[in-house]
C-alpha cells in the first residue's frame, strides 16, 4: 500500500503532454454533452417522434463503433500523436459540416455530420486513454486514467451550459402559448418554416465554433513534441493481439461491462429531459437538472479517484453499480420531483465506471493495450444502441411520454428499466473482478 500511494501519478518528463492529452478529455466531453439536448431539440424542431429523434445518439455513438478499431490499426502503424492529429481533424470536419447541413435543412444531413464528427472522437479515445495509461507506472495506471477523466464531465459541463444559454434558449419551436401548448404546432406552413430556418442556424453555430477550437487545439498539438512509449506504440500483428486478448476473461467482462455502462450513461442523460417533461418542466429549466448531474459526475469522480487508493477497483466498482441501481429504482417508481432528483443522483455512481472498467480490462495487456483500448472504445456503441431502445419503449403509447401506466407507472419511468439491467450487469463485473483476483490477466 505505501508502495503504492509514494508512486507518482504522471512521470515529471511528461507532465506538460500529460496536460495536453487530459485537455481532450474536456474537449470530446463537449461535444457529448451539447448533443445529449440535441435529441429533444431536432424531435421539435423537425417534428420527430421518440424513435426518430433518438437516432442522433445512434449516429453519434455508432461513430465510435465504426471507427474504434481502424484507429487502433492507425495508432499501431504510425503513432499516438499521429492518431490524436488525425482524430482532431475528423472532429473538426463533422463540426463544420452542421454548416451545410443547417442550410440545406435535412435531418440525414446534420446525422452525418454527428457520425463524421465521432470519427475523430473514436481516435481521440482510442488514443489518449492508453496514451495516458502509459504515462507512468502501470500500479498508478488505474488511478491516472480517472485523473484524466475527471476533466471530461468539466468539458460536459460547458457543453451543457451552452446548449442552455445559447441553444435551448434560442429556440423558437420551444415556445408555449399561455395555455401550455406549443406555439410551433400552431403556425402556418411559410411561419413555420421561417422558424425551422432560424433553430437550425441555432444549433448550427456552437457546433461551427467548436470546429474552429478544435482546429486551434490541432496547430498546439502538431507543434508540441510528444513523448514516445516505445514498449506500447511497438508494432504488433493485429490477428494476435486480439486472440490474446480475447482469452483474458478480465479483459472480455470489461468489453461488455462498458457497452452497458455506456448505455446507462447515455440513457440517464439524454432521457433526463422526457423525464422532466412528463411533469412540466421545459427543457431550458432541465439543463438545469443536467447541469447538477455533471456536477455531481465531476464529484464522484475524484471521490472515487481518492477512494481507489484504498478499495479494491473491482469493489468500488461494484459498490457503484449497486447505489446506482438503487437510484434508479427510485426513478422508476416514484414519479415527479423525488424521481428526477433521484435520476440526477445516480450521476455520482456512473462517475468512476468507464475509466475503472477501462483500467481493470487493460491491466497486464502490455502490447496489446492498442487494441484493447479500440474494443473498450467500441463497446461505446451501446449508447447508439440502448437509447434507441428505450425511443421505442416511450412510443408504445404515443409520441407523448406519459401515454400509458406500465406496472403502475408512465412509460417515461420504466423505461428506465434498461439503465437499472445495465448497472445490474456492471456490478456483476466489479464484483467478479475483486473475488476473482486470479482470473486471466
Amino acid at each position: 500500500m505505501n508502495q503504492k500511494n509514494s508512486t507518482p501519478l504522471v512521470k515529471k518528463t511528461v507532465v506538460i503532454p500529460f496536460m495536453l492529452i487530459t485537455s481532450l478529455f474536456a474537449l470530446w466531453g463537449f461535444a457529448n454533452d451539447i448533443t445529449n439536448p440535441m435529441v429533444s431539440a431536432f424531435k421539435k424542431v423537425l417534428e420527430l417522434d421518440n424513435f426518430q429523434a433518438s437516432l442522433v445518439q445512434l449516429a453519434f455513438y455508432g461513430g465510435y463503433f465504426t471507427m474504434a478499431l481502424p484507429a487502433a490499426i492507425f495508432v499501431n502503424r504510425y503513432s499516438y500523436k499521429k492518431g490524436i492529429l488525425l482524430g482532431l481533424a475528423l472532429y473538426a470536419v463533422g463540426a463544420l459540416l452542421f454548416y451545410p447541413a443547417a442550410a440545406y435543412e435535412e435531418f440525414g444531413y446534420f446525422l452525418a455530420a454527428l457520425y463524421i464528427l465521432t470519427f475523430g472522437l473514436a481516435f481521440l479515445e482510442t488514443t489518449a486513454n492508453p496514451y495516458i495509461l502509459s504515462m507512468g507506472s502501470e500500479e498508478t495506471a488505474t488511478r491516472r486514467l480517472n485523473l484524466a477523466q475527471a476533466f471530461n464531465p468539466i468539458g460536459a459541463l460547458l457543453g451543457l451550459l451552452v446548449a442552455q444559454k445559447f441553444i435551448l434558449a434560442s429556440l423558437q419551436s420551444d415556445d408555449l402559448l399561455p395555455n401550455g401548448n406549443p406555439v410551433y404546432g400552431t403556425l402556418t406552413g411559410s411561419a413555420k418554416e421561417l422558424v425551422k430556418t432560424s433553430d437550425l442556424a441555432v444549433i448550427r453555430n456552437p457546433y461551427v465554433i467548436l470546429g474552429l477550437v478544435v482546429i486551434a487545439f490541432f496547430v498546439v498539438i502538431a507543434l508540441i513534441k510528444m513523448p514516445r512509449n516505445e514498449r506500447q506504440e511497438g508494432k504488433v500483428v493485429v490477428s494476435e493481439s486480439i486472440k490474446r486478448l480475447f482469452k483474458s476473461k478480465k479483459f472480455v467482462g470489461g468489453v461488455v461491462a462498458q457497452a452497458f455502462y455506456v448505455g446507462a450513461q447515455i440513457m440517464c442523460w439524454t432521457y433526463l429531459y422526457q423525464y422532466a417533461e412528463s411533469f412540466g418542466i421545459d427543457n431550458e429549466r432541465a439543463v438545469n437538472y443536467g447541469i447538477a448531474a455533471l456536477v455531481i459526475f465531476l464529484t464522484g469522480r475524484w471521490v472515487g479517484t481518492a477512494l481507489l487508493r484504498v478499495i479494491n477497483s473491482g469493489k468500488l466498482l461494484f459498490m457503484f453499480a449497486l447505489g446506482a441501481s438503487i437510484c434508479t429504482l427510485i426513478a422508476i417508481f416514484i414519479p415527479g420531483t423525488v424521481g428526477l432528483i433521484a435520476l440526477v443522483a445516480i450521476s455520482f455512481f456512473m462517475s468512476i465506471m468507464f475509466p475503472t472498467i477501462y483500467g481493470i480490462a487493460l491491466e497486464g495487456q502490455g502490447d496489446d493495450s492498442k487494441f484493447g483500448a479500440a474494443f473498450l472504445v467500441m463497446a461505446i456503441v451501446g449508447g447508439a444502441l440502448m437509447p434507441t431502445l428505450q425511443g421505442l419503449i416511450l412510443d408504445l403509447g404515443g409520441a407523448g411520454y406519459t401515454d400509458i401506466l406500465i406496472l403502475g407507472v408512465p412509460e417515461v419511468n420504466f423505461s428506465f428499466v434498461l439503465p437499472l439491467l445495465c448497472f445490474v450487469i456492471v456490478a456483476f463485473y466489479g464484483r467478479s473482478v475483486y473475488t476473482n483476483e486470479n482470473l486471466t490477466p
